[in-house]
């Protein structure tokens, strides 16, 4: 059986051990290679790229991806699923879509007397003698007219603002061809200007802007009656409508 060492040989190892690793030569790291790192990185690059050329979109889809973005509530994903099914389930409606639009915006143009959308210098409505000329509807939009003419109860003729003042989004009465609706209604077969904007604050404020503006220049200036529905009981209706109401009531 082997003696174990003692304390003061293994101190005297530990020694001769540490001297020798401190006289040992130090190894000199090994420069760096420059092409070396710049071809890892090149390779790392195409890598990329062709990665990216692989998944990326083709121009013309996004084309029309950002076109259709245009229209009003449709985000990006909305419309890269109208473009997706236009050009996978429905090419011929693509196809109509796009030369319905290009048509219109070719041929459609705003009318040189109210200012609706037609495909002539002056629209049907204006040249329809039946009309009464006596009274003029002012609305923000050809949609708001064509609401207003659904009803059957309005047989005079219309206005165009196509939009309505909004200062913060700067849209001044220059914007909504104030001028010339002062010339249609100062024409001298105009009585009575009929203000049909809508009850929203730009809207409210664009009527009271208008009817100002006419009533200085001598014209009679009415605006359209708020009130509960039709249809509407009052426990639902809110309170300020029902106030409107009120103020607005008329006999029977």
């Amino acid at each position: 059986m082997a003696a174990l060492p003692c304390r003061a040989h293994i101190r005297l190892q530990a020694n001769v051990v540490q001297q020798a690793g401190s006289v040992l030569p130090e190894i000199p790291a090994s420069p760096p290679n420059p092409s070396l790192a710049r071809g890892r990185r090149e390779r790392s690059e195409s890598l990329r790229d062709f990665y990216v050329k692989a998944v990326k979109t083709p121009s013309s889809l996004s084309l029309l991806t950002e076109a259709l973005r245009r229209l009003p509530g449709i985000g990006p994903k909305s419309a890269q699923r109208m473009a997706y099914h236009l050009l996978q389930h429905d090419r011929d409606g693509a196809a109509m879509l796009g030369r319905a639009l290009f048509q219109a915006v070719e041929n459609i143009h705003h009318c040189s007397l109210c200012n609706t959308f037609t495909e002539y210098p002056v629209c049907e409505m204006c040249l329809d003698e039946e009309r009464d000329k006596a009274l003029l509807c002012v609305v923000e939009t050809p949609a708001d007219q064509l609401m207003i003419e659904q009803t059957l109860t309005f047989k005079g003729r219309y206005f165009v603002l196509m939009g309505r003042l909004s200062p913060l989004d700067g849209i001044g009465p220059k914007d909504i061809h104030l001028e010339k609706l002062i010339n249609r209604a100062t024409d001298g077969n105009v009585s009575e200007v009929v203000l049909a904007t809508n009850f929203t604050n730009e809207g409210e404020a664009t009527a009271h802007y208008i009817s100002e503006m006419l009533k200085a220049r001598g014209l009679k200036v009415s605006r359209l009656a708020r009130g509960v529905p039709v249809g509407g009981e009052l426990e639902y209706v809110d309170a300020g409508t029902i106030a409107r109401a009120m103020l607005d009531r008329r006999a029977t």
